[in-house]
């Protein structure tokens, strides 16, 4: 019997053009559904971290792994283990506000929750969160209460803790090194 359960890859890429495709086309072209995906530059302007989140068993994660290696613009991939790394997600969400009262007690959650107040007009309040996946699932839950006009997630992003990073050589010098410094 398979164990699907949600896997996160830290992904390190070349920032170039068309990179982002390569990738999620060679994950949905093996039958994965990518449950998250974030991408930014990372510290070096040439390379940018996905973080992708794959519901999908032990051995179908390896294999997805190696197959993402091979290519070329990919210079690391990383399993990350979710007791050895640090995940965080931003939820932004536009609530309205008839009165007063329902705007104090919007504010009050926010307080609880550590959730930001980054715009408020005569009719709405816009908050921003930052934590896990399910504190800010408990916070929509709550929020929910009141009229949710729009909502939208960043994604997972995801760091290991302690000293060890996406940089670890996950490839064999020189292997699949077509002229490009391999990490």
């Amino acid at each position: 019997m398979s164990n699907i359960r949600k896997h996160t890859l830290a992904v390190l890429v070349d920032n170039e053009a068309g990179v982002l495709s390569q990738v999620s086309r060679l994950i949905s072209r093996k039958g994965y559904n990518i449950e998250s995906l974030t991408v930014g530059t990372a510290d070096n302007p040439e390379t940018s971290r996905m973080t992708i989140e794959i519901l999908a068993d032990d051995d179908q994660i390896r294999l997805l792994s190696n197959q993402l290696r091979k290519l070329i613009c990919v210079h690391s991939v990383k399993l990350l283990v979710p007791e050895e790394s640090i995940s965080r997600e931003l939820l932004m969400i536009k609530v309205k506000v008839p009165d007063g009262n329902k705007r104090n007690e919007i504010i009050q959650f926010a307080n609880i929750f550590r959730a930001t107040i980054i715009d408020v007009s005569i009719s709405t309040v816009t908050l921003a969160i930052l934590g896990d996946v399910s504190k800010n699932a408990g916070f929509e839950k709550v929020i929910s209460e009141f009229e949710v006009i729009e909502l939208v997630r960043t994604g997972v992003i995801s760091l290991e803790r302690g000293i060890n990073t996406i940089y670890d050589k996950t490839k064999e010098k020189g292997e699949f090194d077509y002229g490009k410094n391999v990490l």
